[in-house]
């Protein structure tokens, strides 16, 4: 699972998040942060109010947060979610000793066919700094080749 700042730094890049069953995400509040909750049908259920996402805590009694503003949650992005943003830039994802490597092909004109590599302690991790390089965001450095 990538870091919470991470986290943060893909989503100012990525897509809008729209929450679907599986996705896990971070109540940024003290005492909450190292808690990841996941969106389920029977206990975390997304719905609107006002043009607004809220993320709704179903069954938890002990809780006195019932629902929570979408936009007050960082959305912790899986392996496949990061690499579905890679779209047909992706390459290839290795393991290189005890890091782990995505490689990427640049499309731009001026760069057809030159691979950018993307390495983290962890797939997730790599996936990451990758999505953060193609999508512009500030990110890790990236090795060409």
């Amino acid at each position: 699972m990538i870091s919470l700042d991470l986290a943060r730094r893909v989503a100012d890049v990525a897509p809008q998040w729209v929450p679907a069953p599986g996705d896990r995400f971070v109540i940024p509040r003290e005492g909450l942060l190292d808690d990841v909750f996941m969106v389920a049908e029977m206990v975390v259920e997304i719905g609107r109010v006002g043009g607004h996402g809220l993320v709704r805590f179903n069954g938890t009694t002990e809780w006195a947060l019932d629902s929570i503003a979408q936009e007050e949650i960082v959305w912790i992005p899986r392996e496949d979610q990061l690499r579905s943003f890679l779209g047909d830039a992706f390459q290839s994802l290795t393991r290189v000793r005890d890091r782990w490597v995505v490689t990427l092909e640049e499309t731009t004109p001026t760069a057809v066919g030159r691979e950018s590599r993307h390495s983290g302690p962890d797939p997730e991790t790599a996936y990451a700094g990758a999505v953060l390089w193609l999508l512009g965001g500030p990110g890790f450095g990236a090795a060409r080749a």
